[in-house]
């Protein structure tokens, strides 16, 4: 009787521990051609190009596109990294999580949960 309880239990616990979720339903993927263009939150723009460069700038500061931050980017599923290029040297990474991603509107959050939404320009 204890074999018999016992092979229950081992087929039991390796059932509980051999399922899993994948990647692909916990990280949803986005088409990272939708988000290249120029985008606007506010006064806040950013742009992003097809050789993964970009640039960001806010009006509000008296910053025109010209003067803007630059940075390049990459999208790894819902991931979108920009790595902002210091003038005077240096990089300084910036990753968020894209919620929405769509041919006119972009949303993401950072670490800390704060979104942004972007309309297409």
């Amino acid at each position: 009787m204890k074999r018999i309880t016992l092979f229950f239990l081992c087929i039991a616990a390796a059932a509980l521990f051999s399922t899993s979720c994948s990647e692909e339903e916990t990280h949803p993927s986005f088409d990272e051609s939708l988000i290249i263009g120029k985008w606007k939150s506010g006064t806040l723009f950013e742009r992003y190009d097809s050789d993964k460069s970009g640039a960001t700038w806010d009006t509000a500061d008296d910053v025109k596109e010209s003067e803007a931050q630059k940075f390049t980017w990459t999208i790894t599923k819902d991931q979108l990294e920009q790595i902002h290029i210091i003038e005077n040297g240096g990089n300084v990474p910036k990753v968020y999580t894209i919620t929405n991603l769509t041919a006119s509107s972009l949303e993401y959050e950072d670490a800390y949960g704060k979104t942004k939404s972007f309309s297409k320009q």
